[in-house]
């Protein structure tokens, strides 16, 4: 295929998933403090910041901090690029220049999803609209990964628009993890509440999707190193930044035929950050989890320009 359409199909998925992990942040992270056992956890300022900051970096001084603000920026405002409404036009542009190898069910999934959020009334959402809209979305995006998984041929299209897929995952869910670790030094000591056992954690899990399946796998309450291990370094779940790497390091074999990879390749960082990930403890990662979140962000983006240099250029 020609390089620009692979570069279609890649961003398309990147697309997809951000647009989820964005609509989840902003439901869970928002309501889940409503119920919040401390009272700096509750406070608004410290969640529009955290909502803010993880859907576009350090949010600056200067901005008009309100609910209506942030809700219609990270939603639906079409001059921001990190909006979910632009994530969603993205997807369906570059599904546009990939028409031909694409099914019809996916496409048809994608351009519904386009029509929803684009018609969706702005002044409904940013008053009272925010668990329909972000709701709608999760669902829709899950609609469309079942339509890529379950009518397109799991051939190089398929693979990688799932490169896509899961180095945006790992993107977001270490984005997500750096946003609640934050959140977590911030309301420390109200009501006793220590750093290693603040709510944020448990918003964190709910976040990501994986409270149940953490509380199944350790049967006790999450604490931040039993947070860390299972949303970084658990293969087994599927929104963890081990499991995307997995996922990752698979799809990149069947584009990539030489048997040793070359040093400076693709494939060659995706299988060396691969197994560095297989053997590294939590117990490192939480001595300093700033300088994990950074150097995982550092590679992911590396990685993914080292798949564009070889793959998409054109």
């Amino acid at each position: 295929m020609l390089a620009r359409v692979a570069n279609n199909l890649f961003w398309m998925g990147r697309y997809i998933e951000r647009a989820e992990h964005l609509a989840r942040y902003l439901n869970v992270n928002y309501f889940s403090s409503l119920d919040a056992p401390n009272e700096k956890s509750q406070s608004r300022e410290l969640v529009l910041h955290s909502l803010l900051f993880m859907a576009n970096g350090p949010v600056p001084e200067d901005y008009d901090l309100t609910e209506q603000n942030v809700f219609f920026d990270i939603g639906l405002n079409k001059d921001m690029p990190y909006s979910i409404l632009n994530c969603v036009k993205f997807a369906r542009e570059n599904a546009n220049g990939a028409r031909d190898l694409i099914s019809t069910e996916l496409y048809e999934s994608l351009n519904k999803f386009y029509h929803f959020v684009l018609n969706y009334n702005a002044d409904f959402f940013v008053k009272k609209g925010l668990y329909d809209f972000s709701t709608q979305v999760a669902e829709s995006t899950a609609v469309i990964r079942g339509k890529i998984r379950g009518t397109l041929l799991h051939d190089e299209v398929y693979a990688i628009i799932m490169l896509g897929v899961n180095i945006e995952r790992a993107t977001q869910v270490v984005r997500i993890i750096q946003s609640k670790y934050y959140d977590a030094l911030k309301s420390q000591g109200s009501y006793g509440d220590k750093f290693s056992k603040s709510y944020e954690w448990v918003t964190l899990l709910k976040c990501i999707e994986s409270y149940d399946m953490m509380r199944r796998y350790y049967k006790k309450t999450p604490t931040s190193i039993s947070t860390l291990e299972f949303l970084i370094l658990n293969r087994d779940c599927p929104r963890s930044v081990m499991n995307s790497l997995v996922q990752v390091n698979n799809h990149i074999n069947l584009l990539n035929r030489e048997k040793h990879p070359r040093h400076d390749s693709a494939a060659f960082l995706i299988g060396k950050t691969h197994g560095e990930y297989c053997y590294k403890t939590v117990d490192k990662i939480e001595e300093n989890v700033e300088l994990f979140i950074e150097e995982i962000q550092d590679t992911l983006i590396e990685i993914a320009k080292k798949i564009e240099n070889e793959y998409f250029k054109y």
